[in-house]
């Protein structure tokens, strides 16, 4: 990992894609390197304008100082609470940008956050209990095969 960025959150815009789908591409391959993501770029680009109409929000990480370096991103339905998207850059990881994307991820709801996530992603199953998320339910990933785990964060943890 190199030094963790200062970050700063942004709003998203669509000419913000093509570097959104290029972290979630790198991240997703460094975190299952058997999977081809980049055949799964076009499903990503479809599913964000998909969450967009059905009322979910972006919130972005950008390097501070230099808002075209993109960091990290998040997806919120404020309606239900359901996070869709968490992604943040390899050489960030560890580094807080998660956590100020969960963060600004429950300050646009009233919800307790829900996610899923790969029951094999050791690391995001770590950083969610550690977030204050529990195991409330498992299931399958509909795209992959791969069991996922339900997680909730009830409140805020302190």
């Amino acid at each position: 990992m190199t030094q963790p960025a200062p970050a700063e959150l942004v709003s998203f815009e669509w000419g913000r894609m093509p570097a959104m789908a290029d972290l979630w591409v790198e991240a997703w391959q460094e975190t299952i390197p058997e999977i081809d993501f980049e055949a799964r770029r076009g499903w990503l680009c479809h599913r964000v304008g998909e969450l967009i109409d059905e009322g979910a929000l972006f919130v972005l990480a950008v390097r501070a100082g230099n808002p075209s370096a993109l960091l990290g991103f998040a997806c919120i339905n404020p309606r239900t609470g359901y996070v869709d998207q968490l992604v943040v850059h390899p050489d960030q990881w560890g580094g807080g940008i998660a956590r100020d994307l969960v963060e600004a991820a429950a300050s646009h709801t009233r919800h307790p956050l829900q996610l899923d996530v790969n029951e094999q992603n050791g690391r995001a199953v770590r950083f969610y209990e550690k977030a204050g998320f529990v195991v409330i339910d498992h299931g399958v990933n509909p795209t992959s095969g791969r069991p996922t785990l339900k997680m909730e964060r009830r409140a805020t943890p302190v």
